[in-house]
């Protein structure tokens, strides 16, 4: 797809934009140095050239692990490339808490062997802000992407909260990626997000892909947390994830916010699987493991609730556009009695529908995982995180939530759906980048695979 280049030298290069904060020696595009020759790409006024690609002159590209000590915005206009393997270390004591602004664009290109990583120095939840996208930001890629310890609370210092950006006062955290410009794009496939303090994701407009991630351990106690949060503005399909204990939600989606500027979210939410989600909830009747409100009108099916608060549920003055939604079938699995009431028919606010297969009994209609361990103390209406009271285990990347053969959840789901992006949403950041190897090279488009009749995110091996 992209036209090889033989390897030139590198030019030495300096770091960006007020970039003394981090220790590394990644690529200024606005210091290039060096040679003038005129051999293919040295000092080249067309690309910027490293071991592994080139770029469009003008980029800035992260090729080395990184630490971030204080924040860093990425202009309008300007692309962040951050190339597989590299490790962002956001400083978890800095004064204000390190975010990254992208008023551009990120496209952030790890791989299966070698992934993005965002972490901290201290590996806590909150220890540092999150990716925050700007209201004109175009294109965001995260692909193969390890996201930790994000959520902390901004201060009236901090880039998010000078260019009013997801919060306009100062009352809680950030998710770790918010994106708000309804004209965008922007794709989250092959990640890994886990141990953040709020919202794993925020989204206020923008055209998105989210398939084939694990999205764990979100939100806290105090404030809870979804792992997929979804307002006005959007065009979304959303397939293939699973979602482990998300403190609130797996799934909050709402179309709060429409207006001419941002028009009406349209969500295809298909083939996920949710597990032990909600566990907060016992003093808030809001969700627990799907929550629908504010004239919503998803497609969502095919989907895997296993040991969730509660089931797909809605407010009772406010929730979704029924109408216009197709919101079944879905598999509910409880394995306690009170799983099964609060995924029941009597459930307060609960949406249930009969074609949707569940437990009618503790245990009934197990959809029998290849390899999971649940808290034998298990309590889904725990309100604590302690799992001595029976709070979700932390995630275990050796569990397998293939399912086993012979499993009721293999078959019975529907049949067809109409995604949004069937062809794929293009990025056309990455189809400026020339890999030298093209072993290395990346599509630029993403798409959610179609439809299973199976429920959940994995089938069997």
């Amino acid at each position: 797809m992209k036209k090889k280049s033989a390897v030139a030298a590198l030019i030495g290069l300096t770091v960006l934009m007020s970039m003394s904060s981090c220790e590394n020696d990644n690529i200024n595009p606005y210091e290039l140095t060096g040679s003038t020759e005129e051999t293919e790409n040295q000092g080249s006024r067309e690309v910027l050239m490293t071991q592994l690609a080139e770029y469009p002159i003008g980029s800035l590209v992260w090729t080395h692990d990184t630490t971030l000590n204080e924040s860093v915005e990425i202009p309008e206009g300007t692309s962040l490339y951050i190339e597989q393997g590299v490790t962002v270390t956001c400083a978890a004591d800095a004064k204000v808490p390190v975010e990254l602004v992208v008023l551009g664009n990120l496209y952030c290109l790890g791989t299966v062997e070698n992934p993005v990583t965002f972490t901290s120095d201290k590996k806590e939840p909150a220890a540092w802000g999150g990716i925050i996208c700007g209201y004109n930001s175009g294109e965001v890629v995260l692909n193969h992407v390890d996201i930790a310890y994000a959520g902390a609370t901004p201060t009236e210092s901090s880039i998010s909260f000078q260019n009013k950006l997801f919060k306009t006062e100062i009352d809680g955290g950030v998710p770790a990626f918010h994106f708000c410009n309804p004209s965008g794009k922007f794709v989250i496939a092959n990640s890994y997000f886990h141990n953040n303090y709020n919202d794993q994701t925020y989204f206020t407009g923008g055209y998105g892909v989210i398939t084939g991630n694990v999205f764990a351990d979100s939100g806290n106690a105090a404030d809870g947390g979804e792992a997929i949060n979804v307002k006005s503005g959007c065009r979304l399909d959303i397939a293939y994830n699973l979602i482990y204990n998300a403190c609130t939600n797996a799934f909050k989606l709402s179309n709060a916010g429409t207006s001419e500027v941002m028009p009406s979210t349209e969500i295809r939410v298909f083939n996920n699987t949710m597990v032990n989600c909600g566990w907060r909830r016992s003093k808030n009747k809001k969700g627990g493991s799907i929550w629908l409100e504010k004239g919503i009108y998803p497609k969502f099916v095919n989907n895997l609730v296993y040991d969730c608060r509660y089931g797909m549920k809605q407010p009772k003055a406010d929730g979704a556009d029924v109408s216009k939604s197709i919101v079944t079938p879905n598999y509910y699995f409880s394995s306690t009695s009170t799983g099964v009431e609060q995924t029941g028919p009597s459930a307060d606010l609960i949406m249930y529908y009969e074609s949707d297969p569940r437990s009618k009994t503790a245990g009934d209609m197990n959809p029998a995982f290849v390899n999971f361990a649940q808290n034998p103390k298990m309590n889904i209406n725990c309100e604590v995180d302690e799992i001595a009271k029976g709070a979700p285990l932390a995630y275990s990347k050796d569990w397998d939530f293939h399912l086993q053969a012979g499993s009721p959840a293999l078959s019975g789901g529907a049949g067809s759906i109409d995604r949004l992006f069937p062809n794929g949403l293009p990025f056309y950041g990455i189809k400026k980048v020339n890999y030298i190897d093209t072993a290395n090279d990346q599509n630029y488009y993403f798409t959610a695979p179609a439809l299973s009749v199976f429920y959940g995110a994995f089938g069997t091996l």
